[in-house]
């Protein structure tokens, strides 16, 4: 097996290719290997004065309050340091802004609903709820169904 990296400034986005003649036990646990140490990146995270390193699965959404960012997860809320914006480039591919003031995990989306009050996320296991911005709607539920397949 070689293993060769090639800087180019160019480039906007890092892409890791795997190239081999047939699919074999390596490959698949090596992409396996590359996936997970992609969406399991570790974020710093706020309690007041205690800082926590969460993998990024464990985060259901970020939202802001005012001007502070927070992570939701299943049972606790924490603060962040960051902006939205930069939480959106520094977040894995299974992350996505729902509106000017959210994004979410859509690996842990339950439900999708849309309504003439509002269109609502709902997360697997938990009671919290996000809005999605109609602006964001459709590229939110094209995202969801291409996860489907």
């Amino acid at each position: 097996m070689k293993i060769r990296v090639e800087i180019d400034k160019e480039v906007k986005e890092t892409e890791v290719v795997i190239r081999a003649s047939e699919q074999t036990d390596d490959v698949k646990k090596l992409y396996e290997e590359i996936l997970r140490k992609i969406i399991n990146k570790r974020i710093k995270l706020f309690q007041g004065a205690t800082e926590f390193y969460i993998n990024s699965s464990n985060i259901l959404f970020f939202e802001t309050d005012e001007r502070i960012v927070n992570a939701h997860t299943r049972s606790d809320l924490f603060e962040t340091h960051l902006r939205l914006y930069e939480l959106e480039n520094l977040l894995p591919q299974n992350f996505m802004r729902i509106s000017k003031s959210a994004i979410i995990n859509l690996d842990e989306v339950y439900t999708l609903t849309r309504s003439l009050t509002g269109n609502l996320i709902a997360f697997h296991e938990s009671y919290k709820q996000v809005y999605v911005s109609r602006r964001y709607f459709k590229d939110v539920k094209k995202r969801l169904e291409s996860r489907e397949k």
